[in-house]
């Protein structure tokens, strides 16, 4: 099973070839009074290549024997296989005794050279608030020493002593509607990038020409039952189209009394249905999304992760397609599990016949690929089964996308002198970077205690605090900060050096009388004895 990923069409090709050229089994023929070794005829290839893709998990139980024999056309048409005169190309390959044999060279296709993964350009970057009213906002960041007065220090940094500083309430805008547009889609692209379990989107999906205004569209202008409304009502499937459609849908409920009744009616009704999505210049999944929704197809195996990878691709459809498509397989999946519906084909069943008719008209390549058919068939069979949940909005990628909004449009919380310091705050432009727990850990404790210990030697160098001020913040910053306090002054010497002690001054007075008289000792002049 070839997974998710660029190519992926390509892939499939060469892997089908391989598969048929290693397993066809070829012997001596004669034709024409002439003996050629190793063919085999149109009607044993059919055979052998119709069980070879049924097998495949790559296509699967719903390949035809037309459809085979449409691919060994291709084959012949690319030299994958040839008749046994030599010719390929402009010769017909026939379902008969007619005989064939594989060339000698390679017919495999070479994949493109794919472009080198680029960082932060597989898909848009999210909008931070920055970006949008260019407004700095203060990030806790390692600083550059900075000499400040007491007042200041009080205002900026007494948060870290356990102090709460000045602050005001600073409430931001309403977003505009271009910037709501863009985080929508950088989101829903980053969160099909994640289903998908690729490392970039590059060689699948080419952002630039994704329009970010259908994204919000097909999630909130919907109606009860989900489906897509429509500003303009001309892109809207004609009228005959839906009253037919609705006429199959709702068999035998839905039919007109006033239209007439017939053997054959919903036969002539359906065809009416087939022939105008048939005529479409486009499917409806669009040339865009042809490589994205091919990597899906190798998810398959697991249908929760392919039924969301399926949602969110959806939601890049322009508004008018998305809603045709909700009505159209609505339509195939009622067809399917009606009973009381006559059969709408003689040798196949409803659900054949849907996924037949209406295959090519929901996905195709701009360019003729040689597996369309094929890969289109697997696709569509898939939404049938699935289609109560393959065309709703992913409940989980709407609710982080608001979520980021709201914190958006959430107020701010600014410190007093913040705005008049510009080495607090942050750079115009913001880049992230993943990073391991460890290094999350490691980061933190160093980037805390670091920006910790030069609020420590600020106090320290303050020149203009006063003594008593001085000792009363180391002081705070002892009992908040023990471990960085002890490891800047480890001993009591170190700590007594930073106040080194002044000798004593004498009083003036008692200096002066000193200088006069030098001290001499009480002596008792008298008794007190009569």
């Amino acid at each position: 099973m070839i997974g998710p990923g660029p190519y992926r069409a390509t892939k499939l090709w060469n892997e089908t070839i391989k598969l048929f050229r290693g397993g066809m089994p070829v012997r001596r023929h004669w034709a024409h009074f002439r003996s050629y070794d190793r063919s085999f005829t149109g009607a044993e290839a059919v055979d052998f290549l119709h069980e070879l893709l049924i097998k495949n998990q790559n296509f699967g139980l719903e390949v035809t024997r037309y459809q085979t024999l449409q691919l060994l056309r291709k084959f012949i048409k690319n030299h994958v296989i040839e008749d046994v005169k030599g010719q390929f190309g402009k010769e017909d390959f026939e379902d008969n005794g007619h005989l064939y044999r594989f060339p000698p060279q390679s017919p495999l296709k070479p994949l493109p050279v794919r472009p080198p993964v680029r960082d932060q350009i597989s898909v848009p970057r999210i909008p931070c608030w920055d970006d949008y009213e260019n407004i700095p906002i203060p990030v806790k960041i390692p600083m550059k020493p900075l000499i400040m007065n007491s007042g200041t220090w009080n205002k900026r940094h007494s948060i870290a002593i356990g102090e709460l500083p000045e602050c005001k309430l600073i409430r931001r805008g309403e977003l505009s509607p271009k910037h709501v547009d863009q985080t929508w889609k950088s989101m829903t692209l980053t969160h099909l990038q994640t289903v998908l379990g690729l490392q970039s989107l590059d060689g699948v999906l080419d952002a630039k020409l994704l329009s970010p205004k259908h994204i919000v569209h097909n999630v909130f202008g919907i109606n009860k039952q989900g489906i897509v409304i429509l500003k303009n009502n001309a892109e809207d499937l004609p009228h005959w189209v839906l009253s037919a459609m609705k006429c199959l849908a709702n068999w035998p409920n839905g039919s007109d009394s006033r239209q007439p009744m017939y053997p054959g009616f919903e036969r002539e009704v359906f065809r009416t249905v087939a022939e105008h999505f048939q005529r479409l210049k486009e499917p409806l999944l669009t040339f865009h999304l042809y490589e994205i929704l091919v990597s899906i197809l190798g998810l398959l195996q697991q249908p929760s992760v392919a039924v969301e990878a399926l949602q969110v691709c959806c939601l890049l459809l322009p508004p008018a397609n998305r809603r045709k498509l909700q009505l159209l397989m609505r339509l195939m999946a009622k067809v399917c599990a009606n009973p009381t519906l006559p059969p709408l084909n003689n040798t196949i069943g409803a659900r054949t016949l849907m996924v037949q008719t209406f295959s090519r008209c929901i996905l195709g390549s701009a360019d003729e690929v040689d597996l369309d058919e094929l890969l289109a068939t697997k696709l569509v069979t898939f939404m049938i089964d699935n289609h109560n949940g393959v065309l709703k909005v992913p409940s989980n990628l709407r609710k982080s996308v608001e979520e980021h909004l709201s914190h958006l449009r959430r107020a701010q919380i600014k410190y007093a002198g913040a705005d008049t310091d510009t080495s607090m705050m942050s750079p115009p432009h913001l880049f992230c970077r993943q990073v391991s727990r460890e290094e999350f850990e490691e980061q933190r404790v160093s980037g805390s205690h670091g920006a910790v210990g030069e609020l420590l030697e600020n106090i320290i160098k303050d020149k203009n605090m006063s003594i008593k001020d001085k000792k009363k913040k180391l002081k705070q910053f002892q009992r908040s900060h023990p471990e960085i306090y002890c490891r800047r002054f480890p001993t009591s010497e170190s700590e007594a050096a930073l106040f080194p002690e002044k000798p004593q001054r004498i009083k003036p007075q008692l200096m002066s009388l000193t200088l006069k008289k030098p001290f001499q000792p009480f002596q008792r002049s008298w008794s007190f004895r009569a």
